[in-house]
């Protein structure tokens, strides 16, 4: 089935106990891109400045992401730089430079318009409505969002998760979100506030899937050398929606296969820095891991 992902694209200065990596290719819907399409096409609705390599495009381009709907702008690419803690469980943000996605509007291309996955990279709720606004006829749109929006774009990110299927958060963004110490009572209020259904992401602790309907839990895949987290929620959501696109329902079974091979296409992405790992990530690779962490959760 047709996928969409409409997120940023940037260029990542990363330093972690592990090294440092100036200028990686980078982005919330780079991540999201390179995970799902190990399971099927993507579209993808981003901006790059003129200084954007011919050979990002053609890594792209050449594990299946569609690049119809990649605006090239004058002027830069969007940079971050970030350094992580010794222990990786925290990171500084050391600059930021919007550059090109200051003022970024996404356009969806005529021929993205009929997608039936959505997923909204993390970005203001007001960009993410705009997306909504241009693929009414999608079947299931699952939002990414931050502490900022929650702070400072509140009434427009109640709205848009009362026209969203499901949300994705972290533990602290669940708690900020909801007003809810425990993760369980916030995951409920959250399905309160609009969406049908809520991702909830716990890092090296795994994550839980709230509906109005059933719950799940899945633990982090065992991973044995973290060298870069960047991306690693964005390529969690490419696994889970890459996946669940191909899918015939959306039934409780298939979601859990979802979040489970979400789960591992987060871990594939944290032994390399950047997209280094997903970028020679098979499908074979994703399967057999799901098989293993099958495995380690079998009772």
């Amino acid at each position: 089935m047709s996928l969409l992902v409409v997120g940023s694209t940037a260029f990542d200065d990363i330093e972690t106990p592990h090294g440092t990596r100036v200028g990686c290719l980078g982005g919330s819907s780079t991540h999201f891109s390179l995970a799902a399409a190990l399971f099927t096409e993507v579209r993808l609705v981003s901006v790059v400045g003129e200084d954007f390599p011919a050979e990002h495009r053609a890594l792209l381009e050449r594990k299946g992401v569609r690049l119809d709907g990649l605006e090239v702008k004058p002027g830069k690419t969007f940079r971050w730089s970030g350094r992580y803690s010794a222990d990786m469980n925290s990171r500084e943000t050391l600059d930021v430079q919007l550059n090109t996605f200051g003022d970024f509007a996404p356009k969806v291309p005529p021929s993205f318009a009929d997608s039936r996955f959505v997923f909204l990279a993390n970005a203001s709720p007001q960009t993410q409505l705009s997306v909504l606004e241009q693929t009414a006829g999608a079947e299931f749109a699952v939002a990414d969002t931050m502490n900022l929006w929650i702070d400072t774009a509140r009434s427009e990110l109640d709205e848009l998760m009362h026209r969203v299927d499901g949300l994705i958060v972290n533990d602290e963004e669940i708690k900020m979100l909801t007003g809810e110490t425990n993760l369980i009572r916030a995951g409920r209020r959250a399905l309160q506030m609009g969406p049908k259904l809520l991702i909830l992401k716990k890092g090296e602790h795994g994550c839980f899937l709230f509906s109005n309907f059933f719950q799940s839990a899945m633990p982090a895949y065992p991973t044995e050398k973290v060298v870069d987290p960047t991306g690693a929620g964005d390529s969690f959501a490419g696994g889970f929606m890459g996946f669940l696109s191909t899918c015939d329902t959306l039934s409780l079974w298939n979601m859990k296969r979802a979040i489970a091979y979400g789960t591992v296409a987060a871990s594939l992405t944290v032994e390399g820095f950047s997209v280094e790992r997903l970028a020679t990530a098979t499908r074979e690779d994703i399967d057999r891991r799901y098989q293993e962490l099958i495995q380690f959760v079998a009772v």
